[in-house]
């Protein structure tokens, strides 16, 4: 859930004729027709969701202390290792999980577990949580009535009939609606985590008991993450032709590992700007065999997902992990990009001294008719008692930066990668890791200095708090309807190439959204309509529009 502010966008390109022309396979449930960017067709109509309330979630946390060294002690499957991935796994901890008290540390992977339908073919922390998985799934569909309203429209007739869906995703109570929302629309999904620290493992659990294989939980290795990977892809009778990703792991994991599968694979959907950027490299080099939608970068990911979500979450996070108060504390936010901006307007409104860096003169313009102060980061790290990073780049903050910041400072990061901290260089003998609590470590210096890192530079919400429901439900939509389109477009309408989502495609899904606040849209007359030049349906903004 992030954007970068130095990931170059590729040229856009012109839909063919023949995309332009073919006929809408699913335009009964996605009421669109994707194609290149600039490709606006969409056919069908769906009515607006019912209103549900928001909820909200308890999160226990397990207090756990615990020094590390440069070498640290192997225990296990779940050893104390660095990742050799730059985007998911770089990781010296096996970090307690949140939501399950249980004292058993023992693998998942040296467990014997059976759901109720007597099968072993999943890899969770506890089975038995399930049912408490089953709650938390239940108060997160109140508040995404309308991936709900996809699911009871489109499930009589499965249009994800014969889809074999793999994913690697956040598993959250928001990604299991999504989740049982496929199958119910005909697929069939093998699941595993983006992310070692994200995981709910009662939610797990839950999808398990359903018959979903899942291999995740909460505080996974390195060699864990890669192992659920590939118990996801590899198993007997089974082949996926589909994938939902998140950071683009899973799909580099295929593309390495399993060529003659990725070859045979009907779509990829990715909704990170690190995913994103990964398959755009392997579209440039010509060794992107499938076609892949790009979500990250559709209207209602950009502005919803990234803008709001994050500028609710920094706050839950910080606040859970470090008790701190922002009223007249300097804050310095690496990154203006759609996820920085929510950043800063919420430390703002606490009261917190904002500064910002950015490489983009746009960006930075924005970020100073907005009130903040654009600086370089050596120019304000010394005082500072809050860096957080969301660029989607590698070493934004250095192990230079590190020594000069003042004891006491906070350092987190809100890209989906755990590459902007260089974290890997604070292990070396001459700085002590102290554990105070989950997610929370103490990097002792010398002289005594504390810079209190949290998630070891992992992405900060859903590392160490949660996120709003409703604006994952906006993502969700669009993945799912992403994944129907895919899956059922004619042979040749997709070529090799990585495709943007259509601006109508993106007015649908915030349409699905507005009854919620009981909102009422203006429509155009004839008359009106004929002035502008618009169809009276939409799309009302050209491709080029900037919200």
């Amino acid at each position: 859930m992030s954007d970068s502010a130095v990931d170059a966008k590729p040229e856009v390109k012109q839909a063919s004729k023949e995309a332009k022309e073919s006929e809408n396979v699913a335009e009964k449930y996605s009421a669109l027709t994707v194609s290149r960017t600039s490709d606006l067709s969409l056919q069908g109509e769906l009515s607006a969701v019912p209103t549900h309330k928001p909820v909200k979630k308890q999160i226990q946390f397990v207090e756990d202390k615990q020094e590390f060294s440069r070498f640290p002690t192997k225990a296990g499957r779940r050893s104390l290792s660095r990742s050799i991935s730059q985007s998911s796994t770089d990781s010296y901890s096996s970090a307690a999980s949140y939501t399950d008290s249980s004292d058993d540390e023992t693998s998942p992977r040296d467990k014997t577990q059976v759901n109720s339908k007597g099968s072993t073919d999943f890899c969770v922390k506890n089975i038995k949580r399930a049912e408490f998985g089953r709650r938390e799934i239940e108060i997160a569909e109140q508040d995404m009535s309308a991936l709900i309203s996809l699911r009871k429209r489109a499930q009589g007739e499965k249009p994800l009939a014969g889809a074999k869906i793999v994913g690697c995703t956040h598993i959250t109570a928001q990604t299991a609606v999504l989740i049982e929302t496929l199958v119910a629309l005909g697929a069939q999904c093998r699941w595993t985590a983006c992310n070692i620290y994200s995981t709910q493992n009662e939610v797990a659990a839950a999808l398990t008991e359903t018959g979903v294989a899942v291999f995740a939980w909460k505080g996974e290795s390195e060699d864990d993450f890669w192992w659920c990977i590939d118990r996801c892809i590899s198993t007997e009778g089974w082949q996926p032709n589909m994938i939902l990703d998140d950071g683009g792991d899973l799909t580099h994991w295929v593309y390495k590992k399993y060529p003659n599968v990725f070859k045979q694979i009907r779509g990829i959907v990715e909704e990170s700007v690190t995913g994103v950027h990964r398959l755009y490299q392997l579209s440039k080099a010509g060794k992107l065999c499938v076609p892949a939608m790009n979500v990250n970068d559709s209207v209602t990911k950009q502005k919803f997902d990234n803008l709001y979500c994050c500028r609710e979450s920094i706050l839950d996070g910080l606040k859970r992990t470090t008790d701190v108060m922002f009223g007249g504390k300097q804050v310095v936010v690496c990154g203006y990009g759609e996820v920085g901006k929510g950043c800063c307007a919420a430390l703002k409104a606490l009261g917190a001294i904002v500064y910002v860096t950015e490489i983009d003169p746009i960006c930075a313009l924005q970020a100073c008719m907005d009130g903040f102060r654009v600086l370089k980061l050596n120019e304000v790290i010394r005082q500072v008692d809050v860096t957080i990073t969301c660029t989607g780049n590698k070493n934004v903050v250095t192990r230079e930066q590190l020594d000069r910041m003042k004891n006491g400072s906070i350092v987190c990061n809100m890209g989906h990668s755990n590459t902007e901290i260089d974290v890997a260089s604070l292990r070396t003998p001459e700085l002590t890791w102290e554990r105070v609590r989950s997610q929370v470590d103490h990097v002792i210096w010398p002289d005594g200095k504390r810079v209190i890192l949290l998630a070891e530079g992992r992405l900060l919400n859903l590392s160490c708090s949660t996120v709003p429901t409703f604006v994952l439900s906006i993502t969700a939509t669009t993945q799912a309807l992403a994944l129907i389109e895919l899956y059922n477009a004619p042979e040749g309408r997709y070529k090799q190439d990585v495709y943007l989502l259509p601006k109508k495609m993106d007015e649908y899904v915030a349409s699905l959204h507005l009854a919620t606040f009981d909102a009422h849209l203006t429509e155009l007359s004839d008359e009106q309509a004929k002035y502008l030049g618009l169809n009276k349906n939409g799309p009302f903004k050209p491709n080029y529009y900037r919200y």
